[in-house]
Formats: C-alpha cells, sequence, structure tokens
C-alpha cells in the first residue's frame, strides 16, 4: 500500500469530504554559515529538513492532533498550512485550492476562512493596542457586508459612522462569544490573565468567521486549570459554528480531550496516523507507545512510567534509515538503512511507518 493509499484509508470511516488535502509536504531551511567562511572552510551548505514528506488529511468538522517531541515539525507544519512558509515540495489544497493562492489578491476569500491561535498569548497579542483593536483588525483587514447610505449629501460620512458602529458591534459579539464582555473591548492585554489573552486570540481568529483554524499548542502557556476552560470553549465553538481544527500539542491528555484523530510526528515526518481510541488503547509505532507510557499513571492502576529513552536526534544530521531507529527497542538492520512508508495494518484505518509492526516483530 502507497502513502496516498495509506492516507486514503484513514479517512474511509468518516463520510464528509476532506477540507484539507497534505500531499509528500516538505519545507527545507538553509542554515547555512555565511558564504566566506563556507568558502574559506570548504563546507558544503546545511540544510535543516523540518518537514520531510508530510501526507495526511482534514475532514470537514473534525479535529485532527497533531504530536510529538519539540523540534519535530510541527509549528512548521502549522506555519505551511497558513501559508506563513512556503513549500519545498509537495502539496496542500484547503477546499480544492493550492495553499499558494493565499498570499495572492485571488486567494483574498480563502485567507479568511483560514485562521490560526497561536502558542504564547503574551506575545502574539500587541501591548499598545486595546482588546477592541485587536479583534477589530481582522474586520478592517478583510472588509465586513455592510449598507451604505447613497441618498445624497452626507453619504460618506453616514458611511464612515455606521462602518464603526457595524465593526464596534461585530467586536461585542465576538467578545460574548468567548466569555468576556463587552467593557473588556477597551483594555489593554497586560489587564488580562493568560487564559484571558488566550480568549482574545480566539475571538480575533473567530472574526472572519473561518471554516478551519491552525491552533500551535494555544494552551501550552496556561495552568491546568485555564488549560481546561479553554479546551472546552473550543469545543463548543467548534460544535456551534461547524469549525475544523489541527490541534498542534506535546500534550498526550490535551489530544486524548479534543482529537477526533491523532498524527504522530517524529523527525519530520509521520510516524503513525489513526483514530484517536486505536491511538490511546492499542498504539502501533514505538515511538507512539513510548509517549503514552511516558504518561503518569494518574488512576492508580499500579501501571509504572517509563520516561521516554534517548534524546532526539539532530535536525542537521539525522539517522540514516528510520530515524527513531537509535532510540528504538525493536530495530534491525533494515531499519538502520531503509526509510520506512505509511501503510496502512489492519482493520481500525491506521497507518504506520514502521519496519517492526510491517514485519510483525511487534
Amino acid at each position: 500500500m502507497n502513502v496516498d493509499t495509506a492516507v486514503e484509508a484513514a479517512r474511509q470511516p468518516h463520510p464528509a469530504p476532506a477540507l484539507v488535502e497534505v500531499d509528500q509536504a516538505a519545507r527545507y531551511f538553509d542554515v547555512s554559515p555565511p558564504f566566506l567562511s563556507r568558502l574559506l572552510a570548504r563546507a558544503p551548505r546545511t540544510i535543516l529538513k523540518a518537514v520531510d514528506g508530510v501526507s495526511f488529511d482534514i475532514l470537514r468538522g473534525e479535529t485532527l492532533g497533531l504530536v510529538g517531541e519539540s523540534g519535530c515539525g510541527k509549528s512548521t507544519m502549522a506555519r505551511l498550512l497558513v501559508g506563513l512558509y512556503r513549500l519545498t515540495r509537495g502539496s496542500i489544497r484547503i477546499e480544492g485550492q493550492p495553499v499558494e493562492i493565499l498570499a495572492t489578491p485571488q486567494g483574498r476569500a480563502l485567507r479568511r476562512r483560514v485562521q490560526m491561535i497561536f502558542q504564547d498569548p503574551y506575545a502574539s497579542l500587541n501591548p499598545q493596542w486595546r482588546v477592541g483593536r485587536i479583534i477589530a483588525e481582522p474586520l478592517t483587514l478583510h472588509g465586513v457586508e455592510i449598507a451604505s447610505d447613497s441618498s445624497g449629501h452626507g453619504a460618506s460620512e453616514n458611511r464612515r459612522v455606521y462602518d464603526a458602529a457595524r465593526i464596534r458591534e461585530h467586536v461585542d459579539e465576538l467578545l460574548n462569544q468567548v466569555g468576556l464582555s463587552t467593557a473588556d473591548r477597551s483594555k489593554y492585554p497586560h489587564q488580562f490573565s493568560g487564559g484571558q489573552r488566550q480568549r482574545i486570540s480566539i475571538a480575533r481568529a473567530l472574526a472572519t468567521q473561518p471554516d478551519f483554524l491552525v491552533c500551535d499548542e494555544p494552551t501550552s502557556a496556561l495552568d491546568v486549570s485555564v488549560q481546561a476552560q479553554v479546551l472546552n470553549l473550543m469545543k463548543d465553538l467548534q460544535e456551534k459554528l461547524g469549525l475544523t481544527y489541527l490541534f498542534i500539542s506535546h500534550n498526550l491528555a490535551v489530544v486524548r480531550h479534543v482529537a477526533d484523530r491523532v498524527g504522530v510526528m517524529y523527525c519530520g515526518r509521520i510516524v503513525e496516523l489513526a483514530p484517536r481510541a486505536h491511538v490511546f488503547a492499542m498504539p502501533r509505532h514505538p515511538y507512539t507507545r513510548m509517549l503514552l507510557d511516558a504518561i503518569p499513571d494518574l488512576e492508580m492502576t499500579g501501571k509504572s512510567r517509563v520516561p521516554v529513552a534517548g534524546e532526539v536526534p539532530n535536525p542537521l544530521n539525522p539517522p540514516s534509515g528510520c530515524s527513531f531507529h537509535p532510540r528504538c527497542p525493536h530495530a534491525n538492520e533494515r531499519c538502520r538503512h531503509e526509510i520506512p512508508e505509511l501503510k496502512g495494518f489492519g482493520m481500525d484505518f491506521s497507518v504506520v511507518a514502521c519496519h517492526a509492526v510491517e514485519e510483525r516483530r511487534i
């Protein structure tokens, strides 16, 4: 089964059409020293493969969780999906349109429907702007449907007044939608807690009435109790507004709460993609098993906590073959030399990139 067939298998239980299609997406960064330094040292260019051949889809109305250790390429993947980075190779299509269209005037309508919630609510909000202006910025940039007064003298002045009133009305609706007060419109970000700031970020993202939200670890900077409030808010908004999420996190407990399917990334690649229940009940890839074994036993079942063994490889000099083989207890000679491809296994619609699973050694 090739990669395309494998990813197709993972979407079979869902009748809804795919909103996002990612096919062999890759993003490389040239992190070479300056030219003169390389010339004197007779050194080649240094290329960082942050994302290297990732394929998945996201179905309309679902949440795909993307997990993995720091440096595995999750945030780079997020920025590729919203057009902040350009693809080195491969393709990404949103509603059937290539992601490159987001950077063109023709992609203005699509750009309104694709938004992002960033990780740090302390850094992603302009500290010099009031909350009302922060939330209104997408409305003024993308425009809102308004009525104009064309009855002669004073029409343009009436239009400006109506625009401001309409935008203020939208801002108040968005504040109420995320559980804040309309009086918060006149405050500055520093007057809010971390959870309230992330609610402001969510309101800003919802301003253009998007269909697809890329959430790059939106709760990692928050206290645990506040995380639960924000996650519940996002789930309620998804149900009410029909939103589609890519939810990126390194916290498996959070992903288990919000995701319908889970993709596990390691060194720029997807190593396992499956429905949430199967990932947590029957993980196949050794890396997925290692991540789950490291979760504390909060239910007091007596299961011992196994720390994640080894270190993430240097992305500038990744291992040959399967990039996980230096940390894998099941690695053999094939794993050291041959890169595994995503393949479907069993009837649970999961896909795994692992020679040991393919050969039934685990």
